[in-house]
Parts: structure tokens; sequence; C-alpha cells
């Protein structure tokens, strides 16, 4: 497959200097509030009463266990689609981090029950789970849901069962498990006597919460604020635009190069939710917006069939891939295939509002008919202080433009150099992993480069 292949990135938002404080004083408050809900269990072994005095390897094993409830409770959390939480970090680096800590807590699950054994063999018979105690057998039926839900996300593109399916069993046996784990605790008895197993109710309390916010609030909100599809517009031979009006509503406002996550032609409460970018100016006085989709899956192969008039429910914005965050004397952009959609986003609405900072765009495709919005985009050169330079991997033979894929000469050519400029890079996971390294290489500070690798599947 090509690396322009169908990728469709998502992007935030952000006032300037003042905005980029904000945000990183947030952030930090977030990630300090997630440490001290992830370590509160561990704080009980320290708190009287206290247990009677045992080996290190079975305080150690204590200890790991009650890290481990910490951070399964708090992958709740991490997995709803809260705005103000994730605006400081952007949703893609949340649910990477979100991916991580799943392994994090299934090491530490099967690290529990080692440090016990290595301590007794003979406690190798608490893995019978028809012989052992209740809280034995909890704590079993628990790992295997952990080591359950991680192996199946992690081989989600290989089995055989669709999205919906598979979000429908990792919702479901993540509450199985965090409430297999209370039940281990509290039928334990070890440090969790008295008052103490309150601290852990807190954690089923997190998942129940954030399954209804999820569910059944959001759905309900979306419900009352529908859209229609006013056009479907056909981009290049495989890439549509959906032009959608708000229905009763004035809709919602977002920021330049924002994504939502859209359920087309189907209930509010439906699970098949599928995130696009915003392609469409944000200063639009109606409300309705443009989101622009490349057929790829199953969903996306039947963009360009959806009827005008279609009922479409949207959950946004969301992102952080934004001039508005970044304040620059010069923006660089690095586009490969469909990752050009939150870019067309931002010129045009730097057009709008007759920005004339100066900007480079370097866009990526697989041939001449696979640049979308190419047209539009000549025109925008000119209205803006725009320098586009265009790269085909299969040119037509009168082609006098840069061939190939996009490699540093092309960058260096393109933006004379790297002083000043904010770069933004989106497109397939493997060109905007490629591009990041090479901006790394031209001495460009990580801190001005900004990306979203938007691969939730």
């Amino acid at each position: 497959m090509s690396p322009w292949g169908a990728w469709c990135c998502e992007p935030m938002t952000g006032e300037g200097m003042d905005g980029r404080r904000t945000y990183f004083v947030r952030g930090a408050l977030g990630i300090a509030l997630y440490a001290m809900l992830v370590l509160a269990p561990l704080s009980l072994m320290l708190l009287p009463p206290l247990s009677a005095a045992r080996t290190v390897l079975l305080e150690s094993s204590v200890a790991l266990a009650f890290v481990a409830a910490g951070v399964i409770g708090m992958q709740f959390v991490l997995a709803v689609r809260f705005a103000p939480l994730k605006r400081p970090y952007g949703v893609d680096a949340v649910y990477y981090f979100h991916r991580q800590m799943a392994l994090v807590a299934l090491g530490l699950v099967l690290a529990h029950p080692l440090l016990i054994f290595l301590d007794d063999p003979e406690r190798l018979g608490l893995l019978n789970v028809f012989s052992a105690q209740w809280p034995s057998r909890f704590a079993v039926l628990a790992a295997l849901g952990v080591m359950g839900i991680v192996g199946a996300s992690l081989l989600r593109r290989r089995l055989p069962v669709s999205y919906e399916l598979w979000h429908g069993f990792h919702a479901t046996g993540a509450v199985a498990i965090i409430a297999l784990v209370t039940l281990h605790v509290e039928g334990s008895g070890i440090y969790a006597t008295d008052w103490k197993i309150s601290v852990f109710l807190v954690y089923p309390a997190l998942a129940l919460v954030s399954l209804g916010y999820s569910r059944i609030g959001k759905p309900l909100r979306r419900r009352g604020r529908p859209y229609r599809v006013e056009e479907v517009r056909q981009e290049t031979p495989d890439v549509w635009t959906l032009s959608l009006r708000p229905e009763g509503h004035s809709g919602i406002e977002f920021r330049p190069g924002q994504h939502a996550w859209f359920i087309i032609g189907r209930s509010p409460f439906s699970l098949e939710e599928h995130p696009f970018s915003f392609s469409s100016s944000a200063l639009a006085e109606h409300g309705g917006f443009d989101i622009t989709v490349k057929e790829l899956g199953d969903f996306t192969a039947q963009i360009g069939s959806t009827v005008v008039g279609t009922t479409v429910y949207v959950d946004g914005p969301f992102g952080a891939f934004t001039t508005d965050r970044h304040p620059a004397p010069r923006y660089a952009f690095v586009t490969g295939g469909i990752g050009i959609t939150p870019v067309m986003s931002i010129l045009r609405s730097a057009a709008d509002r007759e920005d004339r900072t100066p900007m480079t765009l370097v866009y990526g495709a697989k041939s001449l008919n696979d640049l979308a919005f190419s047209d539009e985009l000549d025109a925008l050169a000119e209205r803006l202080d725009l320098a586009i330079t265009y790269v085909l991997e299969d040119p037509p033979e009168d082609w006098d433009g840069e061939v190939g894929f996009i490699t540093r000469e092309i960058i260096e050519r393109a933006t004379g150099g790297h002083q000043g400029h904010e770069y933004f890079t989106c497109g397939p996971p493997v060109m905007t992993a490629v591009v990041e390294g090479i901006l790394v290489e031209m001495g460009v500070d990580r801190r001005r480069i900004h990306y979203e690798r938007f691969d939730l599947a």
C-alpha cells in the first residue's frame, strides 16, 4: 500500500500564548490528579489500622495489586470523551496513554500472584477456581479478564469481529473486571478493612459515571441537536465531502483543524461512531460545516452514497492540531493523502480572517487524481501568503513538480530552512513518523512539531 493511504487525522483549540500557558497548567494539574487517584489505594498500606507484619514479597505483591486497582479504575476516565479533560493533551495522546496503561495494568496484575507464589509455592492452589475461596476466584477471573481485554485490543485488526462488537465487549468486560477487583479486595480483608474499603468503591463509581455519561448522557444531548446532510460532493475518485447543517439549533463552534465523532444515519445511542476532521472554515455563519472522508473501511466505502437529508449526530469538537493554539511568525504544513483535510480547515479559516502570516504547504499524494482540493488550494495561494509544493508518487509524464515521497530535501527546499516555522504534519501513521524524524534531524525543536496520530482501531 502507498504510504499516502487513507488516513483521517484529527485536531484542537487555543488562544495564543495565554491559552498555551493555561493548557500547560491544566495539563500538569490533570497529571497530578491522575497520579493521586492511581496511587490512592497504595496509601492505605500506610494508614491505620495496619496489618500484621508479613514478608517483603507479600507486601510488595499487595502494593502492586493496589496500584493495579488504581490504574484499572482510572482507565474508564481516560476512555470517556469528556472535552475539558482531553483538551490540554489532545484526544490521540490520551488514547495512546490509555493503551499503554492497559499494558501496565496487565503487568501489575500478573506480578501480583507471581510474588505470592514465589513467597510460598504451595499457594499455587489459589489458582483453582473450583476449590479456592471466593476472593481468590474473583482475583483469577479478574486477571483472565484483563488478559482477555488487552489481548483482544492488541489483536483487534486480526479478529473477525466488527469494531462495534469489540467495543461492546471491551466496555462490558472492563466493568466486570473492576467489579471483580473490588470484590477480591473486600473479600481478602488485607489493608481494606473498616473505612478503607470505601476508597476502592470510588473506582466502580467512576466506571458507572463514565459509562453513564458516554452511553446515556451524551446520546440524549446529541438527540436534541441533530444535523442533516445538505450536500454530498466528490473531491477525488475515492474522497467525498459531506456538508452538514444544524437542525433546530445553532450548531457547534470549532477551531480550524479540529475533529468530531459522527453517527451517520443511525440512532444517537449507536456504538458505530467515526472520527472525521472538519474541512470547512471555522467561521461559517449558519452553524454548518463540511467533513471530508476517504473511502477505506466497511463504513467509509459507502460514504459517497450517503443520501441528502440523512440525519447525523455529532460529538465534538475535539483536538489539539490548530494554529490557533500555536501562534508563530510562519507555519509549515506537511501532509499526505487525506491528511490535507484539517489543513484545509486551517487555510480556509485563515482566508476568511484575511490572515497574511507566511505559510508553506507540502502535500504528497499517490497521483494527480489523488490531490484533493488542488484547484482550491491554488486559489487560496493567491489570497494567502501561501507557497505550495505538491509531491506525487506516480506523476504524469508532463509533471514538473516533486516526485516520490516527502524527503528532507523537499521540505528544506519548500521552507527554505526551518527557522521560525511552526510545523504541522498529518497523514498516514508511517508518513507522520517519517516526517517527524526528518524535522528532528533538521534541528527543529520538538515543541514546534505538531501532529495527531489517530489510529483508534
